[in-house]
Protein backbone atom coordinates (compact mmCIF):
# COMPACT_ATOMS: atom_id res chain seq x y z
CA UNK A 1 0.00 0.00 0.00
CA UNK A 2 1.02 3.86 -0.71
CA UNK A 3 3.35 5.36 2.35
CA UNK A 4 0.91 8.70 3.56
CA UNK A 5 2.15 11.59 5.83
CA UNK A 6 -0.29 10.66 8.65
CA UNK A 7 0.31 14.28 9.25
CA UNK A 8 -2.45 14.96 6.68
CA UNK A 9 -4.03 12.07 5.91
CA UNK A 10 -7.06 10.30 7.99
CA UNK A 11 -5.95 6.36 8.57
CA UNK A 12 -5.20 3.78 11.23
CA UNK A 13 -5.30 0.08 11.10
CA UNK A 14 -9.30 -0.25 12.71
CA UNK A 15 -10.38 3.56 10.58
CA UNK A 16 -9.66 5.52 7.98
CA UNK A 17 -11.02 8.13 5.52
CA UNK A 18 -13.39 7.06 2.54
CA UNK A 19 -11.61 9.07 0.50
CA UNK A 20 -8.39 7.13 1.22
CA UNK A 21 -10.34 3.68 0.36
CA UNK A 22 -7.89 1.95 -2.25
CA UNK A 23 -5.10 3.51 -0.93
CA UNK A 24 -4.64 2.11 2.36
CA UNK A 25 -5.84 -0.62 4.67
CA UNK A 26 -8.51 -0.45 7.41
CA UNK A 27 -11.41 -1.88 9.21
CA UNK A 28 -13.24 0.31 8.49
CA UNK A 29 -13.98 3.63 6.01
CA UNK A 30 -15.50 6.75 7.08
CA UNK A 31 -17.27 10.12 5.50
CA UNK A 32 -16.36 12.81 7.33
CA UNK A 33 -19.33 15.13 9.00
CA UNK A 34 -18.53 19.36 8.67
CA UNK A 35 -17.61 21.27 12.48
CA UNK A 36 -16.02 24.33 13.63
CA UNK A 37 -14.17 25.24 15.85
CA UNK A 38 -16.02 26.98 18.85
CA UNK A 39 -13.15 28.04 21.24
CA UNK A 40 -10.82 31.03 21.19
CA UNK A 41 -8.23 27.99 20.99
CA UNK A 42 -7.85 24.45 20.40
CA UNK A 43 -4.91 22.14 21.02
CA UNK A 44 -4.66 19.65 18.34
CA UNK A 45 -3.30 16.28 20.26
CA UNK A 46 -1.39 13.77 18.53
CA UNK A 47 -3.24 11.17 20.82
CA UNK A 48 -7.00 11.74 22.11
CA UNK A 49 -5.36 12.23 25.82
CA UNK A 50 -5.47 15.50 27.35
CA UNK A 51 -1.38 15.37 28.00
CA UNK A 52 -0.51 14.10 24.46
CA UNK A 53 1.96 16.46 22.75
CA UNK A 54 0.42 19.21 20.33
CA UNK A 55 1.08 19.02 17.42
CA UNK A 56 -0.50 22.04 16.20
CA UNK A 57 -3.41 24.54 17.59
CA UNK A 58 -7.40 25.35 15.96
CA UNK A 59 -8.53 28.97 15.80
CA UNK A 60 -12.15 29.84 16.46
CA UNK A 61 -14.02 29.58 13.46
CA UNK A 62 -11.96 27.33 12.11
CA UNK A 63 -12.91 24.35 9.55
CA UNK A 64 -12.77 21.18 10.39
CA UNK A 65 -13.59 17.47 9.11
CA UNK A 66 -14.94 14.97 12.14
CA UNK A 67 -13.82 11.39 10.97
CA UNK A 68 -14.63 9.87 14.79
CA UNK A 69 -16.39 11.11 18.09
CA UNK A 70 -15.31 8.67 20.95
CA UNK A 71 -15.01 9.21 25.05
CA UNK A 72 -15.21 13.20 24.55
CA UNK A 73 -12.24 13.66 21.82
CA UNK A 74 -13.05 13.88 18.01
CA UNK A 75 -10.32 12.98 15.25
CA UNK A 76 -10.14 15.50 12.89
CA UNK A 77 -8.82 17.03 9.77
CA UNK A 78 -8.29 20.86 9.69
CA UNK A 79 -9.68 22.16 6.15
CA UNK A 80 -7.31 24.96 5.71
CA UNK A 81 -3.40 23.59 6.40
CA UNK A 82 -5.04 20.06 6.15
CA UNK A 83 -3.47 19.22 9.56
CA UNK A 84 -4.60 16.29 11.61
CA UNK A 85 -5.08 15.31 15.26
CA UNK A 86 -7.53 14.90 18.02
CA UNK A 87 -9.24 17.82 19.65
CA UNK A 88 -11.67 17.59 22.85
CA UNK A 89 -15.17 17.29 21.09
CA UNK A 90 -16.74 19.96 23.37
CA UNK A 91 -14.35 22.43 21.81
CA UNK A 92 -16.29 21.69 18.40
CA UNK A 93 -19.58 23.66 17.42
CA UNK A 94 -21.50 23.04 14.16
CA UNK A 95 -20.56 24.96 10.74
CA UNK A 96 -20.96 28.20 9.88
CA UNK A 97 -19.79 30.30 6.87
CA UNK A 98 -17.36 33.03 7.56
CA UNK A 99 -17.98 36.58 6.31
CA UNK A 100 -14.99 38.13 7.96
CA UNK A 101 -11.47 37.14 9.80
CA UNK A 102 -9.78 38.80 12.65
CA UNK A 103 -6.74 40.67 11.21
CA UNK A 104 -4.86 42.18 14.11
CA UNK A 105 -2.54 40.08 16.09
CA UNK A 106 -5.29 39.51 18.78
CA UNK A 107 -8.73 40.85 19.80
CA UNK A 108 -11.24 40.54 22.49
CA UNK A 109 -14.71 38.84 22.30
CA UNK A 110 -17.13 40.76 24.14
CA UNK A 111 -20.30 39.28 25.49
CA UNK A 112 -22.11 43.01 24.28
CA UNK A 113 -20.79 46.29 22.68
CA UNK A 114 -19.07 47.40 25.69
CA UNK A 115 -15.76 47.14 26.76
CA UNK A 116 -16.33 46.51 29.90
CA UNK A 117 -18.93 43.46 28.98
CA UNK A 118 -18.25 39.93 30.42
CA UNK A 119 -17.73 37.36 29.80
CA UNK A 120 -15.21 38.69 27.00
CA UNK A 121 -12.06 36.10 25.98
CA UNK A 122 -9.57 36.46 23.87
CA UNK A 123 -9.34 35.56 19.62
CA UNK A 124 -6.45 35.75 17.72
CA UNK A 125 -5.53 36.69 14.25
CA UNK A 126 -7.17 34.34 11.55
CA UNK A 127 -9.75 33.43 13.84
CA UNK A 128 -13.02 33.56 11.36
CA UNK A 129 -16.49 35.04 12.36
CA UNK A 130 -19.76 35.81 10.99
CA UNK A 131 -20.75 39.44 11.40
CA UNK A 132 -24.20 39.79 11.50
CA UNK A 133 -24.16 43.54 11.46
CA UNK A 134 -21.96 46.66 12.68
CA UNK A 135 -23.46 48.80 15.57
CA UNK A 136 -21.17 51.68 16.32
CA UNK A 137 -17.61 50.90 16.51
CA UNK A 138 -18.60 47.29 16.53
CA UNK A 139 -19.24 44.48 14.82
CA UNK A 140 -21.46 42.30 16.08
CA UNK A 141 -21.34 38.39 15.27
CA UNK A 142 -23.87 35.75 14.72
CA UNK A 143 -22.81 33.62 17.34
CA UNK A 144 -23.71 36.01 19.55
CA UNK A 145 -20.98 39.19 21.25
CA UNK A 146 -19.49 41.78 19.60
CA UNK A 147 -15.52 42.12 18.32
CA UNK A 148 -14.15 45.68 17.62
CA UNK A 149 -15.07 46.13 13.85
CA UNK A 150 -11.59 47.78 12.91
CA UNK A 151 -9.79 44.63 14.26
CA UNK A 152 -11.44 42.44 11.74
CA UNK A 153 -11.32 42.45 7.76
CA UNK A 154 -13.24 41.11 5.21
CA UNK A 155 -12.56 37.52 4.09
CA UNK A 156 -10.15 37.98 0.90
CA UNK A 157 -8.17 40.81 1.87
CA UNK A 158 -4.33 40.28 2.58
CA UNK A 159 -1.40 42.37 3.86
CA UNK A 160 1.37 43.15 1.77
CA UNK A 161 3.94 42.57 3.81
CA UNK A 162 4.19 39.17 5.15
CA UNK A 163 7.54 39.72 7.10
CA UNK A 164 6.40 43.04 8.96
CA UNK A 165 3.50 40.50 10.14
CA UNK A 166 5.80 38.13 11.54
CA UNK A 167 7.31 41.50 13.32
CA UNK A 168 4.65 41.92 15.24
CA UNK A 169 5.14 38.39 17.39
CA UNK A 170 8.72 39.66 18.69
CA UNK A 171 9.27 38.69 22.13
CA UNK A 172 6.59 35.85 21.99
CA UNK A 173 6.62 33.19 24.10
CA UNK A 174 8.10 30.23 22.11
CA UNK A 175 5.03 27.43 22.56
CA UNK A 176 5.84 23.71 20.77
CA UNK A 177 2.72 23.59 18.09
CA UNK A 178 1.58 27.03 18.54
CA UNK A 179 0.14 29.34 16.01
CA UNK A 180 -1.12 32.12 18.37
CA UNK A 181 0.00 36.01 20.16
CA UNK A 182 -0.13 33.87 23.06
CA UNK A 183 2.98 31.61 22.19
CA UNK A 184 4.08 30.09 19.03
CA UNK A 185 6.50 27.88 16.90
CA UNK A 186 8.62 28.31 14.24
CA UNK A 187 6.67 27.03 11.65
CA UNK A 188 3.73 28.35 13.17
CA UNK A 189 5.10 31.91 13.47
CA UNK A 190 6.26 31.41 9.32
CA UNK A 191 2.44 29.96 8.55
CA UNK A 192 0.40 32.48 9.91
CA UNK A 193 2.56 35.12 8.69
CA UNK A 194 2.29 33.93 5.19
CA UNK A 195 -1.49 33.22 5.85
CA UNK A 196 -1.50 37.05 6.43
CA UNK A 197 -0.23 37.70 2.93
CA UNK A 198 -2.87 35.68 0.68
CA UNK A 199 -0.36 32.27 0.72
CA UNK A 200 -1.36 29.40 2.14
CA UNK A 201 1.15 27.41 3.87
CA UNK A 202 1.78 24.02 5.34
CA UNK A 203 2.08 23.13 9.03
CA UNK A 204 5.52 22.03 9.65
CA UNK A 205 8.61 23.26 8.75
CA UNK A 206 9.85 20.30 6.58
CA UNK A 207 6.57 20.86 4.40
CA UNK A 208 7.23 24.22 4.27
CA UNK A 209 10.93 23.47 3.11
CA UNK A 210 9.39 21.26 0.37
CA UNK A 211 6.24 23.31 -0.87
CA UNK A 212 6.88 26.58 -0.56
CA UNK A 213 8.95 28.78 -3.33
CA UNK A 214 12.36 28.39 -5.25
CA UNK A 215 15.85 27.68 -3.98
CA UNK A 216 18.28 30.40 -3.21
CA UNK A 217 21.55 29.01 -4.36
CA UNK A 218 23.56 31.80 -3.54
CA UNK A 219 23.34 32.52 -0.31
CA UNK A 220 25.13 35.15 -0.22
CA UNK A 221 22.72 37.24 -1.60
CA UNK A 222 19.61 36.70 0.69
CA UNK A 223 16.43 39.41 0.75
CA UNK A 224 13.74 40.18 3.35
CA UNK A 225 11.49 37.49 2.86
CA UNK A 226 13.71 33.96 2.35
CA UNK A 227 12.56 31.25 4.23
CA UNK A 228 16.44 29.60 5.67
CA UNK A 229 15.49 26.06 7.04
CA UNK A 230 17.16 23.38 8.94
CA UNK A 231 16.37 20.14 10.19
CA UNK A 232 13.23 20.76 12.34
CA UNK A 233 13.74 24.47 12.24
CA UNK A 234 12.63 27.93 10.15
CA UNK A 235 13.51 31.57 10.09
CA UNK A 236 11.94 34.69 8.10
CA UNK A 237 14.79 36.71 7.29
CA UNK A 238 14.28 40.82 7.36
CA UNK A 239 17.24 41.73 5.30
CA UNK A 240 19.86 40.55 3.65
CA UNK A 241 21.78 39.69 7.03
CA UNK A 242 18.96 39.71 10.01
CA UNK A 243 16.62 36.75 10.58
CA UNK A 244 13.50 36.91 12.48
CA UNK A 245 12.60 33.34 14.59
CA UNK A 246 10.37 31.69 17.09
CA UNK A 247 13.19 29.30 18.88
CA UNK A 248 14.06 27.52 21.79
CA UNK A 249 17.41 29.28 22.42
CA UNK A 250 15.62 32.15 23.73
CA UNK A 251 12.14 30.69 24.16
CA UNK A 252 10.84 33.29 22.35
CA UNK A 253 10.62 35.35 18.77
CA UNK A 254 13.96 36.89 18.73
CA UNK A 255 15.38 39.07 15.48
CA UNK A 256 19.20 37.67 15.29
CA UNK A 257 21.98 37.84 12.79
CA UNK A 258 21.59 34.91 10.68
CA UNK A 259 25.31 34.24 11.49
CA UNK A 260 24.38 34.06 14.87
CA UNK A 261 22.28 31.24 14.61
CA UNK A 262 24.26 29.46 11.99
CA UNK A 263 27.01 29.52 14.67
CA UNK A 264 24.57 27.83 17.43
CA UNK A 265 23.01 25.66 15.04
CA UNK A 266 23.71 21.63 15.72
CA UNK A 267 22.94 20.81 11.69
CA UNK A 268 23.84 23.12 8.78
CA UNK A 269 21.33 25.00 6.58
CA UNK A 270 19.29 22.74 4.55
CA UNK A 271 17.59 24.69 2.55
CA UNK A 272 16.76 28.48 1.25
CA UNK A 273 13.73 29.25 -0.32
CA UNK A 274 12.51 32.44 -1.80
CA UNK A 275 8.62 33.29 -2.23
CA UNK A 276 6.77 35.35 -5.43
CA UNK A 277 4.96 37.75 -2.29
Amino acid sequence: MEKLDPRLNVFRADLADEALRGRVEAQQFVTPTAARIAVSIAPIHKTPKPDAAQISQALFGEACEVFERQHDWAWVKMKRDGYVGYVQEQNLGVPTAPTHFVSNISTIFYAHTDLKSQPAQQLYLHSAVVVSRLQSAYACLATGGAVHAAHLSALGQHENDFVAVAEQFLNVPYYWGGKTHAGLDCSGLVQIALQAAGVEAPRDSDMQEKNLGDVVSDHKKLKRGDLVFWRGHVGIMQSATQMIHANGHYMKVTSDLLQDVVGRSHTPISNIKRLGV
